[in-house]
């Protein structure tokens, strides 16, 4: 009977490795948002036209050091390489667990020495025992607890090359933003500075005319006033600007260090490509983390099926071959040959709970994972939606500046003009002047927001306008080398 019993445990274990063994589910599917999402975003114009693929986005603004410096990070930032480095550790996790589905060998020698005790006499003798075997032990997947494991461990590898993608995205927006950010600095000093050369030349004027007796010693003290305060903008600046330089190092992986400001150019504000219109919702699936939290949501389908596997009967094949002999020097002759095999069969009968609670929590864990999954995808829509708005408002708005700067600038020649003639009093042309000024500086705020803007689009997208292309991380049933 044990062997009948034995011989049907092997026909059944072979039949099972090379047919397949029985899958307990879940299967994964991609669970619902429980509302209607739009087939493109509100904020965009209606009519539809084709994309065009920007694989590098960043090349929207036409500046080569733009592209330098973000090259530069990618190349060179600290939290990218550590996401890299998590990447790995998964791959390594992967082969460790995928390990598991194949057959353990391993080599074992032994030398036994003895006492046995003689019959007839009290001397007994010493026996010697030589062993050389290769045991080896496999366990049977019959529930696919194995395969589930590996294909959990496989998600984690995607789950982590899309969160290093993340961790990418947000050091690229990030090296955009502190590059557009040091640009709009060096234009607001600059704005500051020629504020300051025309309160300098106004205050001359005021004391040519108080000296000649033509105003009021009140003018001068105004005309100080208004130029002491505009000098005092110019430190913050050069603090601003500072720290903003010192960031940007320490993101390109260098020592954190500041420089002169650069001169920039009066028209330095370029018309961006415009967002196409009619651009599709399905653009949101190619953000990086909703890709890392289905990932996620996959291992965590995986692992249900692990929980349930692990209540149901395991069968382990195990065995052994090689040589055992009493003489070292004749080990490895054919009639010294040994070998087992045994099928074993163990089925959890009494665990006070322990198993089913098992299964119990990874459920609860995916449905965790589910409603993570969810939000993570509404926000990405309220992200993008929010972005879209906000852009059409700052386009708005900026068509709003400069009709206030053009106001501002003539304010400033008539109240000039009145007050050569002496129809105006001189505080008027001041207030004329810092209005004129806080124009041109608000003017540079609202471009660094368009500006933001665009980055922030296009992070909230995942990147460009097209459709990236997959990973390609191929599980070709060969161990990963990482060496």
């Amino acid at each position: 009977m044990n062997t009948r019993l034995f011989l049907c445990l092997t026909a059944t274990s072979i039949y099972l490795v090379l047919y397949g063994c029985i899958n307990l589910g879940p299967d994964y599917e991609r669970p619902g948002l429980g509302i209607e999402t739009p087939q493109s975003f509100e904020f965009t114009p209606a009519d539809t036209r084709s994309l065009v693929i920007e694989d590098r986005w960043w090349e929207i603004f036409g500046d080569r050091e733009v592209n330098q410096y973000v090259e530069e990070a990618l190349q060179n930032n600290w939290d990218i390489k550590q996401a890299a480095a998590r990447v790995l550790e998964a791959r390594a996790r992967y082969v460790r667990v995928r390990a598991d589905r194949l057959p353990a060998v391993g080599v074992s020698g032994l030398r036994d020495r003895r006492h046995v005790s003689g019959a007839a006499n009290n001397d007994g003798i010493i026996l010697d025992t030589y062993e050389l075997t290769a045991p080896a032990s496999y366990e049977v997947d019959l529930w696919s607890k194995l395969k589930k494991s590996s294909l959990a461990a496989w998600n984690d590898i995607l789950q982590e090359e899309e969160a290093r993608r993340t961790v990418a995205q947000a050091v690229v927006a990030e090296t955009l933003s502190l590059y557009l950010g040091m640009e709009a600095v060096e234009r607001r000093l600059q704005i500051a500075e020629q504020s300051i050369k025309a309160f300098r030349d106004s205050l001359q004027f005021v004391e040519t005319r108080y000296r000649r007796g033509l105003t009021s010693i009140l003018d001068v003290r105004q005309a100080r006033r208004v130029l002491a305060q505009a000098e005092t903008i110019v430190p913050q600046f050069e603090q601003e600007l500072g720290i903003i330089q010192q960031q940007m190092s320490v993101l390109l992986g260098r020592y954190p260090e500041t420089k002169a400001p650069r001169r920039q150019p009066e028209d330095y504000y370029k018309q961006l490509a415009p967002v196409p219109p009619g651009l599709p919702s399905d653009l949101l699936w190619q953000r990086p983390d909703l890709r890392a939290a289905e990932a996620s949501l996959k291992s965590l389908n995986e692992l249900v099926g692990v929980a349930k596997a692990n209540r149901l009967p395991t069968i382990t094949l195990t065995g052994s071959y090689g040589w055992s002999s009493a003489d070292l020097n004749k080990l490895l002759r054919t009639e010294n040959i040994v070998w087992n095999l045994t099928a074993g069969i163990v089925q959890p009968v009494f665990d006070a709970g322990r198993l089913k609670a098992g299964q119990r929590a990874a459920e609860a864990r995916y449905q965790q994972g589910v409603t993570e999954y969810v939000q993570t995808v509404l926000d990405a829509f309220s992200e993008v939606e929010r972005t879209l708005l906000t852009r059409e408002l700052q386009l708005d708005r900026r068509t709003r500046e400069l009709r206030f700067l053009e106001e501002a600038r003539a304010t400033q020649r008539v109240a000039e003009n009145r007050y050569i003639r002496g129809l105006v009093i001189y505080l008027d042309v001041l207030n004329a002047q810092i209005t004129r000024f806080q124009a041109e500086d608000s003017l540079v705020l609202v471009d660094l927001a368009i500006y933001r803007n665009r980055v922030a689009l296009h992070r909230a997208l995942g990147g460009g306008w097209g459709e990236p292309e997959p990973i390609e991380i191929k599980d070709d049933g060969v161990f990963f080398d990482f060496n």
